[in-house]
């Protein structure tokens, strides 16, 4: 099901206020050290760009009930660039949407389901960051993630639909740039799971799963007291066929799963093929699924509520490692992949709760760094790599 979107909505002011909040609190006993980047209101989301173009990377963060933030690196001064979107974004995404070689990002609002994206403009700490509608009828938008879903070489966005409202409930999608994006020309959106994912999907990864060069798409429905429709509690992944505007099939994933939310495709134990990591985030637990049967191996039974997921070599020997900070338990940890699929947990803080979590160089040093944002820890912190 393609559909294009309605036309965009009108510019936003962007005010400058100067409030400074670098902070390196305590180290945890493995080295990591952690820095305070903003606290005070909770936080669902956070990524990293140069967002300033001065080499340096900064954080946009969605704080509080709809409040936009730059927070310019390194001594993390405050931005205002959106005050009213009316709630506040779950999730979100940075890229150069309109190709002229900055980054913009990219926010999505869960329930009415709302993504927008804010145009860098020249002088970002000064200028008016134009704010432009990329969907607003995909309802329960938990997860977004940026992917070149028809292989045209310009990045898409897919995301999740899951709530049980019209038009497309129970659903996932991916979004089509227009040829311009600030034309006013609307986003296509393809709906590529219609209907067919139900009990409150959350995140999603993107990868070639099956390895026939097209990208495919994983995510995992939390289910539970909140799920009506009592469907939910798994992990599936979906086929993309030649061409990606069809529907798309779905593989579902071996065993129950409460609280099932994230899950990215990457070979973990090294044979080659392509494996699954997940997490459990509204439940306890982090897994892999090992292809091609999808033989289950916990990495952590007892981690409680890990709700966000890095998948990536951390540590730089090779082989796929994974990161999250568990908002039950309140532990920032990774997993150190031995390079056979077996991994060893590695506590980088305590006492830290979070919603989302990303693996990126934030002093450039070339050690990966964890950003976290806080959500009943009210802060955005990152966590900086000792190194080895």
């Amino acid at each position: 099901m393609t559909t294009p979107l309605r036309q965009v909505t009108p510019s936003i002011f962007a005010a400058t206020v100067l409030i400074v909040c670098a902070v390196a609190d305590e180290p945890s006993g493995s080295g990591w050290v952690k820095h305070t980047i903003f606290e005070g209101e909770g936080c669902m989301t956070a990524v990293a760009a140069d967002y300033t173009g001065d080499g340096v990377l900064d954080v946009i963060a969605d704080t509080g009930s709809g409040k936009t933030r730059l927070f310019v690196g390194p001594d993390w001064k405050e931005v205002r660039l959106d005050d009213n979107h009316g709630g506040r974004y779950i999730h979100s995404e940075t890229w150069d949407v309109d190709g002229d070689g900055d980054a913009d990002y990219i926010g999505a609002r869960y329930k009415p389901g709302l993504i927008m994206w804010y145009e860098q403009p020249d002088e970002p700490l000064t200028q008016k960051w134009t704010r432009r509608l990329i969907d607003d009828q995909v309802h329960g938008i938990h997860g977004v993630i940026k992917g070149d879903v028809d292989r045209d070489g310009r990045v898409d966005l897919l995301a999740t639909s899951a709530q049980a409202l019209e038009p497309f409930p129970d659903s996932l999608a991916w979004i089509a740039p227009p040829k311009n994006v600030r034309s006013g020309d609307p986003w296509v959106r393809t709906i590529f799971a219609d209907r067919d994912a139900p009990g409150l999907t959350h995140y999603l990864g993107v990868g070639d799963i099956n390895g026939d060069g097209r990208p495919d798409a994983a995510t995992g429905a939390k289910g539970g007291p909140t799920d009506k429709s009592g469907k939910g509690a798994w992990f599936a992944w979906w086929e993309a066929p030649p061409n990606p505007r069809e529907a798309w099939r779905k593989h579902s994933l071996p065993g129950h799963h409460p609280g099932a939310t994230n899950i990215h495709p990457a070979d973990i134990n090294g044979d080659g093929k392509v494996d699954l990591l997940a997490s459990r985030g509204h439940g306890h637990g982090v897994i892999w699924f090992e292809a091609p049967s999808w033989k289950i191996h916990t990495i952590d039974a007892e981690i409680k509520e890990p709700h966000c997921l890095a998948v990536q070599d951390i540590d730089g020997d090779g082989d796929i490692d994974a990161a999250t900070c568990a908002y039950g338990s309140k532990l920032c940890v990774w997993y150190e992949n031995a390079g056979n699929g077996k991994f060893a947990r590695h506590i980088v803080g305590a006492n830290q709760e979070a919603y989302d979590i990303r693996v990126v160089d934030i002093d450039q040093d070339g050690n990966l760094d964890f950003l976290v944002a806080g959500r009943g820890s009210n802060n955005v912190v990152w966590y900086q790599n000792p190194g080895r």
